[in-house]
């Protein structure tokens, strides 16, 4: 793959990304969140409740930057912080109700914009973007394996 190629795609993908969260920002407010505390969110349902040192480390942030997102989410009822019951010493965070809820609306919002815009699409171009799809999420899953 060419410089020219990854750089297309590069492109691409942030701009799609940023078009799926302009576009519902007027229907859900909440979209307003920084995208790092919805990747907070998201892999708290991922992993389930957590320790903030894993956390950081899935997320691939400073335990410091985690612990800063958790604790605006906990203001926001989002997340609950808790002393791990086998160390006194660290802290485990999961999500609440809320956080499940708003994360769920956050998915369902995304889900239906994108559905709205494919079935926009001429059929060559929605049969190519979904054909794509197997293939860019193992492009994503190489991405998060270390290098």
């Amino acid at each position: 793959m060419s410089d020219r190629d990854s750089r297309a795609l590069a492109d691409a993908v942030t701009r799609v990304r940023r078009a799926l969260r302009r576009s519902i920002r007027t229907d859900y407010p909440w979209e307003q969140r920084p995208a790092a505390q919805i990747e907070v969110l998201q892999m708290l349902a991922e992993l389930g409740t957590c320790r903030m040192g894993d956390l950081a480390g899935q997320l691939r942030l400073a335990q410091s930057t985690v612990s800063a997102l958790v604790t605006k989410l906990i203001e926001l009822g989002l997340v609950t912080r808790e002393v791990d019951a086998g160390d006194r010493r660290a802290a485990v965070v999961r999500l609440t109700a809320a956080g499940r809820d708003e994360l769920d609306e956050w998915g369902a919002a995304h889900r239906r914009r994108l559905d709205a815009a494919l079935r926009s699409l001429e059929p060559d171009d929605r049969a190519a973007v979904l054909g794509a799809v197997g293939a860019l999420g193992r492009l994503a899953e190489a991405l998060d394996e270390p290098s």
